[in-house]
């Protein structure tokens, strides 16, 4: 049964989720596309996006490109490319002002796409492929965001933690790709690459706004030039279970401030009917300024420079982020496990409870006001085959007891401690 408000259909193989509503004063809109996570594809299909964002057969100068944005009414145009469990996911998403709002004629909805179906499929070319400049360019965008990840310890020692954690699973791969695979990548090779990303992604497109599902399914057919000869679902994958030997892992390179990262596996997934203690498992661990690690860790043992936790329902993996004193390593890892005790036996206070209910409403609600936070919540139910409205999940959050944690608590496992430390010998 279908609750959340979205209508569905397909066209040209692109499954297509339209919300109609006139809430809002723009369309938003959001088109998913999501291949698994492979080694030998992860960064010819990062490069893509930033490739394809320079021109297109219509508008094949970069300015050109930009000044048509400003033509559809300084229409939002943008991308992101992340992983989701083991999924590499591009999505581009437009914003513009509804027709209404702007008088006369004016058909914005049907000239935005026109825009991203020549984007997404008349990509700008030179001899049959992308243009070797733009190629060229867009490597070097890549190659310099990948470094920014090792000059910000931080995110390197989250990205690490995972590699580790991970080794033989694609969930190591960074969504971004490798360096050192970038200079290999020539024009021709990225074209086939684009033209097999093309036909075998999973495509996914969400239009919220004063629309209807026909209309949407209508641009589609008319704009997006390209034969699909099949749509791939997303295939849900069982948690890999964290029954192993704790692993310690320390790195050493030149810095001040240790980092202490640790990787936790779980059983529960986003489609599990413990989904929503999972949230609250995490929540009261580390994932607000309430929580456990953020109270006992940085502020009552002044241990750590910030300590936080993360929980990846597509994966069944929770992290936890800590900056210390490389001296206070073994206080660290003490008081964190210590922390994971209190989760597994129950030691959750009242307050606790009402204050990681309270985020978690908040957040839920707020995500009403946003378009595209509903377009987001709602691919989740793609990733995952789980229809659960935020409506839904709310109403679980609210029944959850400290027994409820608890018994999520139980099925967390520590699996991974990483530690990046300086290169001093002790």
């Amino acid at each position: 049964m279908n609750t959340s408000g979205f209508e569905r259909g397909s066209k040209r193989q692109f499954r297509i989720h339209v919300l109609p509503t006139k809430r809002f004063k723009t369309f938003a809109i959001s088109l998913y596309a999501g291949v698994p996570l492979r080694e030998d594809t992860v960064t010819k299909v990062a490069l893509t996006p930033f490739v394809l964002r320079r021109g297109t057969e219509t508008y094949p100068e970069t300015t050109q490109f930009r000044e048509q944005l400003e033509h559809l009414y300084g229409a939002g145009f943008g991308f992101d490319v992340y992983k989701r469990g083991d999924y590499q996911i591009v999505q581009f998403r437009m914003d513009t002002i509804n027709d209404s709002f702007v008088g006369g004629d004016e058909q914005l909805l049907d000239r935005s796409f026109a825009f991203l179906g020549e984007v997404l499929t008349r990509p700008a070319q030179e001899n049959g492929h992308f243009r070797t400049s733009y190629v060229q360019a867009e490597r070097e965008t890549v190659r310099k965001k990948l470094e920014s990840i090792v000059n910000d310890k931080m995110r390197y020692a989250a990205e690490r933690s995972i590699e580790e954690m991970c080794k033989n699973e694609p969930y190591r791969l960074h969504p971004l790709g490798e360096r050192k695979d970038l200079p290999g990548i020539e024009p021709d090779t990225l074209t086939a690459s684009y033209q097999e990303w093309l036909q075998q992604a999973s495509m996914d497109l969400y239009v919220v706004g004063d629309t209807t599902l026909e209309e949407v399914e209508n641009l589609v057919q008319r704009h997006f030039n390209v034969d699909r000869t099949s749509s791939s679902d997303y295939q849900t994958q069982a948690a890999v279970r964290g029954d192993k030997e704790v692993e310690t892992v320390v790195e050493r390179l030149n810095v001040s401030q240790g980092k202490l990262n640790m990787g936790l596996r779980t059983s529960i997934t986003y489609g599990d009917p413990q989904y929503a203690a999972a949230l609250m498992y995490n929540g009261i661990l580390g994932g607000y300024p309430h929580s456990k690690l953020f109270v006992n860790v940085r502020e009552k043992e002044s241990l750590a420079y910030y300590a936080s936790s993360r929980y990846d329902g597509h994966k069944g993996i929770a992290t936890i982020q800590s900056g210390i004193e490389i001296p206070n390593y073994e206080k660290a890892v003490t008081i964190i496990k210590q922390q994971l005790e209190e989760m597994k036996s129950g030691t959750i206070s009242d307050l606790e409870m009402s204050q990681t209910k309270a985020m978690i409403r908040n957040l839920l609600k707020e995500m009403q006001d946003s378009a595209f936070e509903m377009i987001a919540y709602d691919f989740n139910r793609q990733l995952s085959g789980k229809e659960r409205t935020a409506e839904e999940l709310l109403a679980q959050v609210e029944h959850i007891s400290k027994e409820d944690v608890r018994e999520a608590a139980e099925q967390f496992r520590l699996d991974t401690i990483y530690f990046l430390r300086d290169e001093k010998e002790e």
